[in-house]
């Protein structure tokens, strides 16, 4: 992933039902642990809760960068807490955590013109419509508003 490569993280090891890569963000930099859930989106807080409790991640210190399709394709906010929106993959982690107060990263993929539940499903789970290019450069802005939580800058958004 773009954070492992930016903080030169290894290799990522299958634990905690996800991928997990642990080291520093730089010479000096804070301790981090990047975990890629590999259960469903709707599932995650299975993978992100019990690797918290195993790594003794405060719940201060989680960060969460999700899609959001409440937010037009492009746009990001950072943000502590909030509202689940009905994102079923948030709600896992508020089960998961044992709590909805842990920081997010909000990456918006846009919404389909219809509310038929199905086709959203179809739509977040597909491949993105824009450009290759202007995800690539989504990716990145995403990467740099968690590095930015991450390195204590919370203000980014």
């Amino acid at each position: 992933g773009v954070l492992a490569d930016r903080w030169s993280l290894p290799k990522p090891k299958s634990r905690y039902r996800g991928l997990v890569s642990e080291g520093r963000t730089g010479p000096g930099g804070p301790r981090v642990a990047l975990l890629l859930p590999q259960t469903h989106m709707n599932d995650a807080g299975a993978s992100v809760g019990p690797a918290r409790g195993a790594l003794g991640v405060p719940l201060d210190r989680v960060l969460v960068v999700h899609d959001e399709i409440d937010l037009p394709f492009g746009e990001i906010r950072a943000r502590v807490g909030g509202g689940l929106a009905g994102h079923n993959g948030l709600k896992s982690l508020r089960q998961g955590l044992g709590s909805p107060e842990f920081a997010r990263v909000r990456v918006g993929v846009g919404r389909p013109p219809t509310t038929d539940p199905d086709r959203v499903a179809a739509y977040v789970l597909g491949r993105f419509r824009e450009p290759r290019e202007e995800v690539q450069m989504l990716v990145e802005r995403a990467a740099d508003a968690a590095e930015q939580v991450v390195l204590g800058d919370a203000t980014a958004s």
